[in-house]
């Protein structure tokens, strides 16, 4: 229910720009609980319990946005009014999700292991990136075609999906539960620190903390430009809501092509050649958006090739991103390490949503045109630290290069010649002929 259509939602409320960075922001902010969550699920002696108890209790003040519409709809309250509520009732939902993260990271941590992780979380984010390229543009289309409006629509919309949000904890009975007090029962003789000690022990790991520095610097170049895309379609451009969900459909149905191709990939050759590779084009990309405008050629094929371009290649970043942080990070105060990792980038990115926000506003100084071509720049600056950070199992970047040109270039004859297929094995098998997996030296 985010996105596209919660954006439309606040605009059809009134929102102004600023409005619609704070909400973007809002969970970043939020972020900076994670390290208390992490602290309260490493006390609790079920996994499984605790992420009920906080997802559950996050989800459920959604509704209450549903009589305000009504009341909105009779004229009894202003649009105003329902536009604080929901700003209020998006701050406790992520207030409550934070709390909850850390936790449910770890969880997944200690039940996938290292070596299937690529595939395992590429055929997850798959389902529900399959999910969502058929959900979101029926749910568009019903708020752009309700008979009662698009403020009703959202409201029907609202209702179905807390019903499904809620209905999916109940699958969490069948994911074996673990017990944090076992997991960390063999350190216990070893270690003796106080608590707070243990909170900052994340200061003595060099390559985390250079981890840490990248995916803070790149959480603020990318929220300088990320969620005012939409915003630029639905208000600069004034595209309709359904057209919007269906460009963020197509970016969904290549996000789903490319995850299963990338977690394979990421298996073998590592997450941050990856990374840095694919981060390349991450960071271009906010430029090809200053080329824009309502002709046709822009609304069926510059913006689709757009949102298909950042599908394919967010796909790598957002897989390989949660993998190597979980590579990184020692198993001893893992959820603390989660949660750092989650609370200073959120910190970073509520500041680059700020700043986004402040240049958007600046209408004599480019607006959001130039808010997206600092983001570029800013994108390709932060790349450099990532450079630095040690993954086992990560081949260089420069064999990743030179082998992977030739695969893409054969992907694309096949192609051309009617073969589709996405499967990575030949890429694969040159780097197991010629090149084993080295250190992660660039």
């Amino acid at each position: 229910l985010g996105g596209a259509l919660l954006s439309n939602f606040l605009l059809d409320l009134g929102a102004s720009t600023v409005e619609i960075g704070l909400l973007a922001s809002i969970p970043q902010l939020t972020n900076l609980l994670q390290p208390l969550g992490a602290y309260l699920g490493d006390r609790i002696k079920s996994r499984h319990w605790y992420s009920l108890v906080i997802f559950g209790s996050s989800r459920l003040p959604w509704l209450l946005i549903v009589p305000g519409i009504w009341l909105v709809s009779t004229s009894r309250i202003q649009p105003r009014q329902l536009l604080l509520l929901t700003l209020a009732i998006i701050c406790l939902s992520n207030f409550m999700e934070a709390l909850g993260r850390a936790s449910f990271l770890s969880w997944m941590a200690v039940l996938v292991p290292d070596r299937l992780r690529g595939r395992y979380f590429g055929f997850r984010n798959s389902v529900v990136t399959f999910t969502n390229l058929i959900g979101v543009p029926v749910l568009g289309l019903a708020v752009s075609k309700w008979p009662g409006g698009s403020l009703s629509g959202f409201g029907v919309v609202l209702v179905v999906g807390v019903v499904f949000a809620t209905l999916s904890l109940i699958f969490q009975f069948w994911i074996t539960d673990v017990n944090p007090q076992l997991v960390h029962a063999a350190d216990s003789d070893t270690d003796h620190g106080s608590p707070l000690k243990k909170v900052f022990s994340f200061l003595k790991d060099a390559n985390f903390l250079r981890f840490l520095f990248y995916s803070s610097f790149w959480s603020f170049a990318v929220n300088i430009s990320a969620p005012f895309f939409n915003l630029y379609l639905l208000g600069d451009l004034n595209l309709d809501v359904s057209v919007v969900t269906l460009y963020n459909s197509l970016g969904a149905g290549a996000n789903l092509l490319m995850l299963m191709f990338w977690g394979r990939l990421a298996d073998r050759i590592g997450n941050r050649p990856l990374m840095i590779t694919v981060g390349i084009l991450v960071a271009l990309t906010p430029l090809l958006w200053l080329e824009s405008g309502t002709s046709p050629i822009f609304l069926w094929a510059w913006f689709p090739l757009l949102h298909i371009l950042g599908g394919a290649t967010w796909a790598a970043i957002d897989l390989c991103s949660g993998n190597l942080m979980m590579s990184v990070t020692p198993l001893r105060n893992q959820s603390i390490y989660f949660a750092v990792a989650a609370a200073v980038p959120g910190i970073t990115g509520a500041i680059g949503i700020t700043v986004g926000s402040y240049i958007a506003s600046l209408t004599d100084f480019g607006g959001l045109p130039m808010a997206f071509a600092i983001s570029a720049v800013l994108r390709l600056l932060a790349l450099l630290p990532l450079v630095f950070v040690h993954e086992q199992r990560a081949v260089p970047v420069s064999e990743l290069m030179r082998v992977l040109i030739p695969t893409l270039k054969r992907q694309a004859g096949a192609i051309q010649a009617g073969r589709t297929s996405l499967k990575p094995l030949p890429l694969i098998e040159d780097l197991e002929d010629e090149s084993p997996p080295a250190s992660s030296s660039t």
